[in-house]
């Protein structure tokens, strides 16, 4: 299974966003969803996920500016940015939460990151 996440790029103060990420393969199910962040010489942090039954959960930090949504027919997951802010500039990953059918383990897949600069 991979993830290829798509829509970062170079944005003013105040601007918006749209990133999106979509799996690719067979045989699989994913159960969370969410989006990850990583500034230079920061850990990475998560910034929103969403559970297969759309409850969603955000880092107080992007709560009322961002949010998370997915198409579960097309394995995508969507990550609608408003507002944006200097301190939102960093490498975005998608990440997913995948089962291989019923007694499978979880197992976590990341997608290549995209960038995200906002100037002030």
């Amino acid at each position: 299974v991979q993830l290829q996440a798509s829509g970062g790029g170079l944005v003013q103060a105040g601007g918006s966003l749209r990133l999106s990420c979509a799996a690719s393969g067979t045989g699989f199910t994913i159960n969370r969803m969410g989006w990850y962040r990583q500034a230079p010489g920061d850990q990475r942090e998560l910034v929103a996920t969403i559970s297969s039954g759309d409850i969603t959960n955000y880092a107080d930090s992007v709560k009322g500016r961002f949010t998370i949504s997915r198409d579960n027919a097309k394995n995508t997951v969507h990550l609608q940015m408003n507002n944006l802010k200097p301190e939102d500039t960093a490498v975005y990953y998608c990440n997913a939460a995948i089962i291989f059918g019923i007694r499978s383990p979880e197992y976590n897949r990341w997608g290549q990151g995209t960038q995200v600069t906002v100037s002030s």
